[in-house]
């Protein structure tokens, strides 16, 4: 891990800037050197079965996919593109109807050309977990 830098640039970006994270309504809790946490509110457009109320798992997909690029991501002085080389995620249950989700990373681990991240997702409660993720993003050459 290296240098901390500012990370509203990387935090706007994040939220802001990428289309998906956009349109699904990610919002930015934290950054900090190495770690992000990320949050999606329910919205009835964002629902995968409309008798549960349930959140579809594709939006809790790409909620921790994004989040555990933030992460990586905030472990450099100098942000630069990557690219989600393996992501597996356990899902432990459903998220609660009518219930938003949060993800919370933390890269762990740099090479050269890897980084490796953890992460861990939550709707009401953060001590019963939706799913943990484990990732690695290909690392581009960084200034």
């Amino acid at each position: 891990m290296s240098d901390s830098y500012d990370n509203a640039p990387l935090a706007a970006r994040m939220t802001e800037h990428v289309p998906h994270a956009h349109a699904l309504g990610m919002t930015l809790i934290s950054v900090g050197e190495g770690r992000g946490s990320m949050r999606v509110e329910w919205r009835e457009d964002l629902v995968g079965d409309p008798d549960t109320g349930v959140i579809a798992s594709g939006v809790v997909t790409a909620l921790i996919d994004h989040t555990c690029g933030l992460a990586i991501n905030a472990a450099f002085a100098t942000p630069a593109p990557i690219a989600t080389l393996d992501l597996r995620i356990d899902y432990l249950r459903p998220a609660a109807p009518r219930a938003g989700v949060t993800c919370e990373a933390f890269g762990y681990k740099t090479t050269r050309s890897i980084g490796f991240v953890r992460a861990e997702a939550w709707d009401v409660d953060r001590g019963d977990l939706i799913a943990t993720a484990q990732a690695a993003f290909m690392l581009n050459p960084r200034g």
